[in-house]
């Protein structure tokens, strides 16, 4: 991807160090910042400026890349919500079908042996019933323990 040159602040100084006279009087090294994010990269490895900046502009690319690539991983796991693992009794109802037949309601532990019945509609109000009893007296419990 492409970066602005709007976006951009170079700057050019001495390397310094080792490397005789050029390393004095030569500005060879580069900084760039990206002033958006505040990200600042600086490049002193190459003698020629032109290479330090390549460079230094390469690096700074990466870090935007992997800090986009972590906000795009944040947006999945926000609309994902947690991964709750698919096992027995992890989930809100289960369907037992074979050997036996049995429909259990995890949250309210209402279970009917008609698993037919359930699957066809005929028993949705029972268990919906079930949860709505047991709603009403979750919401006492809490009232009576903020009071």
């Amino acid at each position: 991807f492409e970066i602005p040159e709007s976006e951009l602040e170079i700057t050019t100084m001495r390397s310094g160090g080792a490397g005789g006279q050029n390393v004095n009087k030569v500005n060879s090294a580069v900084r760039i910042k990206h002033i958006p994010t505040g990200l600042q990269v600086k490049c002193t490895q190459e003698r020629s400026q032109p290479q330090n900046k390549a460079i230094a502009l390469e690096r700074l690319k990466a870090q935007l890349l992997a800090i986009a690539q972590e906000q795009r991983v944040q947006e999945i796991q926000e609309i994902r919500g947690d991964m709750v693992e698919a096992s027995w009794g992890a989930q809100i109802r289960n369907y037992v079908l074979h050997p036996y037949k049995m429909v259990k309601d995890q949250r309210t532990s209402w279970e009917s042996s008609n698993a037919q019945a359930f699957l066809d509609g005929e028993l949705l109000e029972d268990c919906i019933g079930a949860y709505l009893r047991h709603s009403a007296k979750q919401q006492q419990h809490k009232e009576m323990e903020e009071s």
